[in-house]
């Protein structure tokens, strides 16, 4: 029985750039080796890496998701660790998405879409201090920080409270 799957490709960024279709075509036919049927193929994102992966400090990350049967899984994680182009993969079941899920906006569409136009809101005017208004303002966050704050409950004290002589 087949399942849901999604999967997130790193590669070099510089290849991503450079040959965008040969990337593409190398990931679809490792997984159509394996039998899988591609539902989805796009890049997710360009990011720097927290630490070198292959001497790269930066990378693209594909998000696909595909349907194939469990057992196929290993077959295809072998395959993308002998291919040179795939820096990494990490396979989860997707079986609980949605179309919508699967569907929704990357963060690379997100960059490539033009800024919505929004008003302009005027900020508002700041008024200058002076030094000698600063310096009272300073005195006076002390004073109430060193005075004990009252609460605004009186306190009730029972029989069991008060000291015994």
């Amino acid at each position: 029985m087949e399942k849901l799957y999604e999967a997130m490709f790193l590669v070099d960024s510089a290849l991503v750039a450079s040959d965008w279709d040969s990337v593409q075509q190398n990931i679809e036919s490792i997984l159509k080796r394996s039998g899988a049927e591609i539902v989805s193929l796009r890049k997710w994102d360009e990011r720097k890496l927290a630490y070198d992966v292959n001497k790269k400090s930066r990378g693209t990350y594909l998000l696909c998701y595909f349907e194939v049967s469990g057992r196929k899984i290993q077959e295809i994680e072998r395959n993308i660790q002998l291919n040179e182009q795939i820096m990494r993969v990490l396979i989860l079941s997707a079986e609980p998405l949605s179309q919508e899920d699967i569907e929704k906006e990357t963060p690379a569409q997100r960059a490539q879409k033009p800024p919505e136009t929004t008003e302009q809101v005027p900020e508002p005017k700041k008024t200058l201090q002076t030094e000698s208004s600063t310096d009272n303002d300073d005195k006076e966050a002390e004073k109430t920080q060193d005075q004990p704050q009252e609460s605004a409950e009186p306190v009730k004290v029972t029989e069991s409270q008060e000291p015994q002589l």
